[in-house]
């Protein structure tokens, strides 16, 4: 609801620096804040805060540069870049004087490039803003801020698609709202937690075990719900299938990765000195199939990297657990 309320203040009057719009902006930014922390101290997610505030200063600047090399032209009395191959040009100053969000995705370009000196950008957003980005980076490639080709420094935008309902529809609340993220993580450490209690754990574990036990399972769900789908395409989300102990779920590496931790802790020997020192057999062909895969390791995280799509190693470490499953049940194979 914060960042709809941001709409309520003129962007313009703020642009222009009006202290009562920048009083406001400043409330609703630390209220956000606080809460977006919370969910990210949840997920580890550490941040280095820079909104789109921090780069108002650099606009002026950044505009006029682009206008002293030419690039920046007069139309129906914005000023405005066009950009090869697209029938819209970018405005980068509205016909009433104010900024928009080229102006500032513009100097945010220039600043990561010229003072932290960022070899690859990556920008995340819905696949909605595709072209706008698009025209951001063919802006600062006539620039001369960013070489042409792939070649580096350079910057890549990441679309991602709509999460679904199982009605097909944008996921939302039976009262029609978009889900919170804190409320779907509250869900899967429930569920997550209830499952454990059902499997007899509330026995046999702590109540400190049982509550990270359900923040590991639960959050972890979440995180590769989303991770394990082409970035690209929109899926639907189920609660059921994502804490599913079988199938491509977080639940089911997490049990292969919890059989081979028991594996290391029932053998008694230093994983270190046994990869140092050891010799490795491979005599059946399930142990064979295993080190193949693994030695495929490095290459699955350069294609994910190069294009960008996560899924890629979702899909590595989910075939890694079958094979080690298979593996792990046959009685020919030593553990």
């Amino acid at each position: 609801m914060y960042l709809y309320s941001f709409r309520l203040i003129s962007l313009c009057s703020f642009k222009g620096g009006e202290e009562k719009c920048r009083r406001a902006w400043a409330q609703i930014c630390e209220i956000s804040r606080t809460e977006f922390h919370k969910v990210y101290q949840r997920l580890g997610v550490h941040l280095e805060e820079k909104g789109e505030s921090f780069y108002n200063p650099y606009i002026p600047g950044v505009i006029e540069g682009l206008t002293k090399q030419g690039l920046v032209e007069e139309s129906q009395g914005a000023r405005v870049i066009f950009i090869e191959g697209i029938n819209i040009p970018l405005i980068v100053v509205k016909s009433d004087g104010g900024f928009n969000y080229a102006s500032t995705d513009l100097a945010a370009l220039w600043y990561r490039l010229n003072e932290e000196k960022a070899e690859w950008i990556i920008y995340v957003t819905d696949v909605g803003q595709q072209q706008h980005f698009d025209m951001v980076f063919k802006a600062a490639k006539r620039a001369g801020w960013l070489p042409q080709g792939d070649n580096y420094p350079k910057a890549s935008h990441v679309g991602f698609g709509l999460v679904l309902g199982e009605d097909g529809k944008r996921f939302r609340t039976r009262n029609t709202e978009v889900v919170r993220l804190v409320d779907l993580l509250d869900e899967a450490k429930n569920r997550s937690k209830a499952a454990l209690i059902e499997r007899g754990k509330g026995e046999e574990w702590t109540e400190e075990e049982i509550e990270s036990t359900a923040d590991a399972v639960g959050y972890g769900a979440v995180k590769y719900a989303d991770l394990k789908n082409n970035r690209l395409t929109n899926y639907t989300f189920n609660f059921d299938q994502m804490l599913n102990d079988k199938g491509n779920t977080a639940f089911y590496l997490l049990y292969a990765h919890a059989r081979i931790c028991s594996i290391i802790r029932r053998s008694g020997k230093d994983v270190e000195e046994v990869k140092n020192k050891g010799t490795l057999v491979l005599e059946h062909k399930d142990e064979r199939d295993l080190g193949l895969h693994l030695l495929q390791f490095a290459e699955v995280v350069e294609e994910a990297c190069t294009n960008l799509l996560p899924n890629v190693v979702c899909d590595y470490l989910y075939n890694l657990s079958e094979i080690f499953s298979k593996f792990y049940s046959n009685p020919e194979c030593k553990c």
